[in-house]
């Protein structure tokens, strides 16, 4: 008997943001993936547990070997329906296998920390990829959220934008670490972010509003 994939979002990062059911999922478990992060926060001694490394095809295979016997909790950071594994995952083994937990995204909190709302946002991913240019044109009240990396980081991303046609000007909010005390926002103008350093893996927002 093929047991369920419960895909959990654990939120931002701080257990605060993680939600209830999420928390009781993980806390019932006697399997947990995740990375290492996740499962330093989360993974009991009396829990199986599986590291995500960067090769996603061996976190598949030992998820297709365990719920042959058992089920598994896979934590994804964020959201699941927001850039994690829960692709993969349905890929390999269908929806009707997965049961998805819903977490708060670091996207929705950074929006949350500058007092704005997101509905009508471009919502993209530079986190490892590499986002379409027809998607970061500008046009008059855009606005963009980002997930960044080490090489897609602000200052590149704001860079992409100016030569896209962003004026200079234009609004720009990074946030990093959020949800955890050294949290930092830092509200600038693209221009600014052009020529900052630091602030990788951290959320993004511009706006021509």
């Amino acid at each position: 008997m093929e047991h369920y994939i419960t895909v959990a979002g654990i939120g931002p990062g701080s257990p605060d943001y993680l939600l209830p059911a999420a928390k009781k999922a993980i806390e019932d478990a006697t399997v947990l993936v995740g990375s290492r992060r996740a499962l330093t926060a989360y993974c009991r001694e009396d829990q199986k547990s599986y590291a995500i490394g960067g090769d996603i095809n061996a976190v598949l295979a030992y998820i297709e070997e365990t719920i042959a016997a058992e089920a598994v909790v896979v934590m994804v950071s964020g959201d699941p329906g927001f850039y994690s594994l829960l692709a993969a995952l349905k890929e390999k083994f269908g929806s009707t296998k997965l049961k998805v937990i819903p977490g708060i995204s670091s996207v929705q909190l950074a929006f949350a920390r500058i007092g704005d709302f997101w509905h009508g946002a471009i919502l993209l991913s530079m986190h490892g990829r590499r986002a379409d240019d027809a998607a970061l044109v500008y046009q008059p009240q855009k606005k963009l959220g980002f997930l960044t990396d080490g090489k897609h980081n602000p200052a590149f991303i704001a860079n992409l934008l100016i030569e896209q046609g962003w004026p200079a000007a234009a609004r720009s909010w990074l946030c990093e670490n959020l949800s955890y005390e050294n949290e930092t926002i830092a509200a600038l103008s693209l221009g600014e972010v052009s020529k900052v350093s630091g602030f990788h893996h951290c959320v993004m927002v511009v706006s021509d509003e």
